[in-house]
């Protein structure tokens, strides 16, 4: 009797799509993706079936009349469902990983599983990294590469939705507010009740993201020092006493989360510090309060993988390639879906955050 044998194509096929499940299920931000548009981190892979540069999200917003009661009519009385799109463009991303001075020929998945770790781990950071470049980004501008008046002009438009220190203030200049903000301006439970309350009356509304169908809750990424002095406060400590049973349950709950006022408090080491930009070259850092449909992730192309062979077969290559778009989600307020941009499901806050001692 002949055995029967998988195909190379399709075993290579298969690795593939492991590969990326793997590295997903690997992410820090893994409990808050998924498909649909209650999630903080929306997956969307339209174009792994089609052509195109760039994919189309519905922001669809959270209803705010009081409909109709009784006999009333509600013909001509229907509530405008408010509803903006954002488009997200796809780019090629891909690494390489090469063997040289093979003492035997490496088959293409054995090749693959040689190099399948340390690809693994690249692809799992470059996903982190372009999340958190994203929870910065300003209109879909880097950071740390957005002039001072981009600054300024995202600020104006998201004034109900941006935070620096412990009290809700005024003004427009970017650099002047982030230098009013003090060493002793830390994340605390106040802070994240205020931006919760910013979420809930904000114009338009943030929708909580749906953890269980009885429960909501906002998610705020901070860093470890700001997490530090969050987890650090005396109510936070004895409240979280209480909730940690009941966090367990949660899933979008994480070993290490803290909960507090309806609010996931997850600790991300990798989120930069502003640097010693606050008051008195007090250390800041940015933090970020989301609800559904924050970030937009975007595959064109899942991932894929190839194998070449250099100096006469002596050096062998495997590579790891996928085309697709991460970015915040912006709508417009103004006359356009690209005029005056706000930030779809982000409050962000900006704390004071002192070195460790």
């Amino acid at each position: 009797m002949t055995d029967s044998t998988v195909a190379t194509g399709l075993t290579v096929q298969n690795w593939d799509a492991k590969f990326m499940k793997e590295y997903l299920e690997d992410n820090r931000f893994k409990r808050e993706m998924g498909t649909s548009s209650k999630n903080i981190i929306q997956l969307k892979t339209d174009l792994t079936k089609k052509k195109g540069e760039s994919i189309t999200y519905a922001l669809v917003n959270r209803l705010t009349g009081a409909g109709v009661t009784g006999s009333s009519t509600l013909e001509g009385n229907e509530e405008d469902m408010d509803s903006r799109s954002f488009k997200l463009s796809v780019n090629k991303i891909r690494n390489a990983v090469r063997v040289a001075e093979v003492d035997e020929q490496f088959s293409a998945i054995s090749l693959r599983q040689a190099g399948k770790e340390v690809l693994q781990d690249w692809m799992m950071e470059k996903t982190r990294d372009d999340i958190i470049t994203a929870l910065h980004q300003i209109n879909g501008v880097a950071y740390g590469s957005a002039s001072e008046s981009q600054k300024d002009a995202w600020l104006t438009d998201n004034a109900d939705r941006v935070l620096f220190g412990n009290a809700i203030g005024s003004g427009t200049d970017h650099s002047a507010r982030l230098g009013a903000v003090t060493a002793a301006m830390k994340l605390g439970p106040e802070e994240v009740s205020l931006m919760k309350r910013m979420a809930s009356t904000a114009s338009p509304k943030i929708r909580p993201t749906r953890a269980t169908e009885d429960e909501r809750y906002f998610v705020l990424y901070c860093d470890s020092l700001t997490f530090r002095d969050f987890a650090a406060n005396a109510t936070i400590t004895q409240a979280n006493r209480d909730a940690l049973a009941r966090g367990k349950s949660n899933p979008l709950f994480a070993g290490g989360d803290l909960i507090w006022d309806g609010v996931i408090v997850k600790e991300i080491p990798d989120i930069p510090s502003l640097g010693q930009v606050g008051a008195s070259n007090a250390r800041v850092s940015a933090a970020f309060m989301c609800g559904a449909q924050a970030i937009g992730f975007a595959y064109a192309k899942r991932t894929t993988s190839k194998t070449e062979e250099f100096d006469y077969g002596d050096k062998v290559g495997v590579a790891v390639e996928e085309i697709r778009g991460i970015g915040k989600m912006v709508f417009g307020s103004g006359s356009s879906y690209t005029a005056d941009l706000k930030d779809h499901g982000i409050v962000t806050g900006y704390f004071g955050a002192a070195f460790d001692a």
